[in-house]
């Protein structure tokens, strides 16, 4: 997640707490709970629409075959140029 680990996660909660105080604090940590609930509400709702949406096919997607990230142009040109491959 962005490179985040826990430490880093722990040090930016401690300056927040310094920065906001702690009397506003617990108004803050209840907003943040709220936009996360909320996040997560909207990503079960579309997760819901698009299974409504697709119906049966939703159930054999391969997700792996759909992710960007597998198509690295330098893996793609250096598999293609490669001699040792017979294909």
């Amino acid at each position: 997640m962005f490179g985040l680990t826990f430490d880093k996660l722990v040090i930016i909660g401690v300056i927040a707490a310094f920065l906001i105080g702690p009397e506003r604090l617990p108004l803050y940590t209840a907003n943040l709970a709220q936009l996360v609930k909320r996040g997560r509400s909207m990503a079960n709702g579309a997760k819901g629409r698009f299974t409504e949406e697709l119906g049966e096919d939703a159930q054999d997607l391969d997700w792996k075959k759909l992710d960007p990230r597998q198509y690295d142009p330098r893996r793609i040109v250096s598999e293609a140029l490669d001699p040792r491959d017979p294909s």
